[in-house]
């Protein structure tokens, strides 16, 4: 089973709340039909905010420029959002098959946390992004930041 979020636009229809669900939504055949049991979740908006936090630290962010057998590196966005949440201590720990101990981002996904715990988690990312990231291009303070993310929310909404 697939867990998808929804949020309802401003015309009443239900459009997706995050990258997973785009991107399940973007498989389906024109014209399927989904069934499913729903319930209310954390506040998408809030959700989006943390995402729209990643993006705007990414475009910022000033990859080495590196290669690996010959071939360059790109930077990837998915990469960086957990690199960053492992940083902000949301992650767990595991062993790989040389015995190296391995960091794996937890899932910031709406049915795998309460609101009050993923605004600890934000904060958390903030202050990581804004050390590690942002800071050096001059921004202030990860208060300054979290002012900039909530601009660029309101214009995407």
């Amino acid at each position: 089973m697939t867990v998808i979020t929804l949020t309802r636009t401003p015309s009443g229809a239900l459009a997706a709340a995050d990258e997973e669900t785009r991107e399940f939504v973007a498989r389906l055949k024109m014209g399927a039909g989904l069934r499913g049991d729903f319930k209310r979740q954390r506040n998408p908006r809030f959700h989006r905010k943390a995402f729209a936090l990643f993006k705007f630290a990414f475009d910022l962010w000033d990859a080495p420029a590196l290669e690996y057998k010959g071939q360059p590196v790109a930077k990837d966005l998915d990469r960086f959002r957990k690199d960053i949440t492992i940083l902000a201590g949301h992650y767990e720990s595991a062993v790989n098959l040389r015995g190296e101990v391995r960091l794996e981002a937890k899932s910031l996904s709406f049915s795998n946390m309460a609101e009050d715990e993923f605004e600890a988690v934000y904060r958390s990312i903030l202050n990581v992004v804004w050390d590690r990231v942002l800071k050096s291009k001059g921004y202030g303070s990860a208060a300054d930041v979290d002012r900039i993310v909530e601009e660029l929310l309101r214009f995407d909404s």
